[in-house]
């Protein structure tokens, strides 16, 4: 399998050790996404930010937190045959890791480009497959972890620290 890690430099250490003993969580969502379900697919996301909003999170924090985990959610309708979205808050970050059932991204470097899309057309007509979720996942993450390869389930990880 191939793995793609992307931790800004600053929270490597913080991320590093929270990865390798992760506590439970103040907070759990859990949201199964369907392949091509577009309307429901940000469900998760939706549900992520309103949690982080009454918890008094600040706003550029949940900003970033929707984003990340939108794009993600949609990647997941688009491209893959359905999968799962869990959301861990804490304290000091979120945690949302997302879990498909294939078919896997062959070359996670080139799905990385900005513009690079193997949406099809149906995902283009609705408006998505611009080849910009991943970048904007990585833009907005402190630490974005990808485990996949052609064939294989994909596992998406995402840290958004507070601070």
């Amino acid at each position: 399998m191939a793995e793609y890690w992307n931790i800004v430099p600053a929270f490597e250490e913080r991320a590093k050790k929270f990865l390798a003993n992760k506590p439970e969580a103040e907070v759990t969502l859990q949201f199964e996404i369907e392949c091509k379900d577009f309307v429901n697919a940000g469900k998760g996301s939706a549900e992520l930010k309103n949690v982080l909003k009454r918890l008094g999170i600040d706003s550029a924090v949940i900003r970033r937190v929707a984003v990340a985990s939108y794009e993600a959610e949609i990647n997941v309708a688009a491209h893959s045959v359905g999968g799962t979205m869990f959301s861990y808050v804490y304290d000091d970050l979120v945690y949302i890791k997302f879990a498909d059932k294939g078919p896997g991204i062959s070359n996670i470097e080139q799905a990385m480009l900005p513009g690079w899309s193997t949406a099809d057309e149906l995902v283009r007509e609705m408006g998505f497959g611009a080849g910009l979720g991943l970048p904007n996942i990585q833009k907005n993450a402190d630490l974005l972890h990808i485990i996949s390869d052609a064939g294989e389930n994909t596992i998406v990880e995402i840290i958004i620290f507070y601070a």
